[in-house]
């Protein structure tokens, strides 16, 4: 199936269009205007929060691994908006900063998680790859290649068993198509009628290798259709509107037949695979230039220039800034974890353990002895 096209489009045909190709009346709307003001507002809060990561990064007021999501925004935003908020599940790799915006961890808990901090959403002990948020049912970053996927398989089973009805959206880049897991997932999801929607974000290099330098088959959504009777879909993941519906789809699949589906998206990050790649020597200037022009928020503004006026979205943007640099001061106000709480979060009822009235520290080695 090629890039998605969608009734929005010919919707806007009819209705005419600008000069510029936007749409030129209120009533081409393929979704309603609260929806698609929301959409706009999450992925310009994904943007801004991932850039101002990146600042604090350069900085130093964190380290360790960090990958930003900046260009992706419309398949995170597109495909979870398609999703019923709380009772499906989600689950993701390392670069999972935004779809824990996006699923109900507050920014300044993210920021403070990055900063190592006592009040960040894993209390400083998880970092930029592991969020989780088990109330709306974010299972969580993952930092092996395609090692979440057959955990997003396990998901679809337990809620088909238990007939939950929920969907279980699993993110992944585009070298975990070749890790044995993935095909070991999709094998079980194909066999067993698992609803689960196993979402590739193609951001056309695996770190810094090309999908047509590392993939036999590098057009990915063909590669499950035959193997293990999954649909396989290709959508153009910098436009939120084709995520949206083609998510959709899916979701309905899943949902009413205990169906998956494969989709590969097709998007871009601007910056390197993580913070420690200056992206200089396996792609060209004018190659991220060229992309820049297909920017998911710019295109939806576009798309759509009455509902984004430009003092509306100076000011949405000059309120997220803040709300951002609020979550930074939060997090540098807030406290490491103290040693205590090595102890903490590991076992349950872990015999040993200290009680209330014990020294925690007792059990543990003064620092100066650690190897």
């Amino acid at each position: 199936m090629p890039l998605t096209k969608l009734n929005w489009k010919d919707a806007m045909a009819s209705k005419g269009k600008t000069s510029k190709g936007r749409a030129a009346k209120s009533a081409t709307l393929p979704l309603p205007e609260d929806k698609l003001k929301e959409a706009h507002q999450k992925m310009l809060l994904c943007r801004r929060f991932e850039e101002k990561t990146g600042q604090q990064y350069q900085m130093k007021k964190f380290s360790g691994f960090c990958h930003l999501y900046i260009g992706q925004e419309a398949v995170a935003v597109g495909s979870l908006m398609a999703t019923e908020y709380g009772k499906d599940y989600a689950i993701t790799t390392y670069r999972d900063h935004a779809h824990a915006l996006l699923l109900g961890i507050p920014p300044e808990e993210i920021m403070a998680e990055l900063f190592m901090k006592r009040t960040g959403s894993s209390k400083g002990k998880g970092g930029s790859m592991h969020f989780f948020n088990g109330k709306t049912r974010f299972l969580g970053g993952h930092g092996i290649v395609g090692g979440h996927t057959p955990i997003a398989t396990g998901v679809g089973f337990a809620s088909k068993y238990r007939e939950e009805g929920a969907v279980v959206l699993c993110y992944m880049g585009d070298a975990a198509v070749n890790q044995g897991t993935f095909h070991e997932s999709l094998n079980m999801a194909g066999l067993w009628d698992l609803p689960v929607i196993y979402i590739v974000e193609n951001n056309l290099y695996g770190m810094g290798t090309a999908v047509t330098r590392s993939h036999a088959q590098p057009e990915l959504w063909k590669r499950t259709q035959d193997a293990y009777k999954i649909p396989g879909v290709q959508v153009n993941g910098m436009d939120f509107l084709e995520v949206y519906e083609a998510t959709k789809e899916a979701v309905d699949r899943a949902r009413n037949e205990s169906r998956p589906t494969f989709m590969e998206m097709k998007t871009y990050r601007y910056r390197g695979h993580s913070m420690s790649d200056p992206a200089t020597s396996y792609r060209t200037k004018d190659e991220v230039s060229e992309w820049r022009t297909k920017d998911p928020i710019l295109r939806l503004e576009e798309q759509f220039p009455d509902l984004f006026p430009e003092d509306y979205v100076k000011d949405l943007d000059k309120e997220i800034k803040q709300k951002v640099e609020d979550a930074i001061k939060f997090a540098e106000e807030s406290e490491f974890p103290d040693r205590s709480d090595i102890w903490t979060h590991v076992y349950v009822d872990y015999p040993g353990y200290p009680g209330e009235d014990e020294n925690p520290n007792k059990y543990a080695f003064p620092y100066e002895e650690y190897p």
